[in-house]
């Protein structure tokens, strides 16, 4: 990773969703993918984005992988894999053995728009997997890997490998790597301002005068 993508990186380990996504709504982004939870794991994760994008399809030519081995493979320690699996086909996209798998190679976590297997299991690795739902059916003989690190849409939003994302107990929020610095810069001024009204209400200011109009505001370009 370059020093500019691991110095936004570690930018964006200091946040949280909700300021990137406040962010976000100040510089009229999108960013956001709704109905996605955290289903394992209890850590926030931050970092660069691989992407899978699965489907139906035949079987690629060549040797025969499953489906989101050739993610972990080529992650960098950190990195994010998003999947796709948005093709109406009711089956598992991620499973435990990849879980573990993803976890020795230092993969952050996952994201996936569709179903997961296995969810006990990346529990007990404390793997971090945010995902639409589980599900103990298997992908084999339903779905295949049609690319990697091809742009995916994950809910209503375009990801492509080399962009950003942050996921935690509030949501999944994508950042585009050529709008990764406007957001992180409005985050970072967002999460300023919540710190000092936080150290205000424990001093003792009435949260009315706290919470006022310059909250109300805070958003506006």
């Amino acid at each position: 990773m370059d020093t500019g993508a691991s110095d936004f990186v570690a930018r964006l380990k200091r946040l949280d969703c909700c300021a990137v996504s406040d962010a976000l709504d100040k510089l009229r982004l999108t960013g956001v993918a709704v109905g996605l939870s955290q289903l394992a794991g209890t850590q926030r994760i931050a970092g660069r984005v691989l992407t899978v994008k699965l489907g139906v399809g035949a079987l690629p030519a060549g040797p025969l992988r499953h489906l989101g081995t050739t993610a972990i493979q080529a992650a960098q320690p950190g990195d994010i894999i998003v999947v796709e699996q948005r093709s109406g086909v009711y089956s598992g996209c991620w499973g435990g053995i990849l879980s573990l798998g993803a976890k020795l190679r230092g993969v952050g976590g996952v994201i996936a728009d569709g179903l997961v297997r296995d969810i006990d299991e990346a529990r007990q690795h404390e793997f971090p997997i945010f995902a639409r739902d589980v599900t103990p059916v298997t992908a084999r003989g339903r779905v295949v890997e049609l690319s990697n690190n091809q742009p995916v849409k994950i809910a209503d939003i375009e990801v492509k490998a080399g962009d950003y994302a942050i996921a935690d107990g509030s949501g999944v929020v994508f950042i585009s790597a050529e709008n990764v610095e406007a957001v992180l810069a409005a985050a970072e001024g967002i999460a300023a301002v919540e710190a000092a009204m936080t150290k205000a209400l424990v001093g003792g200011q009435a949260i009315t005068e706290v919470m006022g109009a310059n909250y109300e505001h805070l958003l506006r370009k």
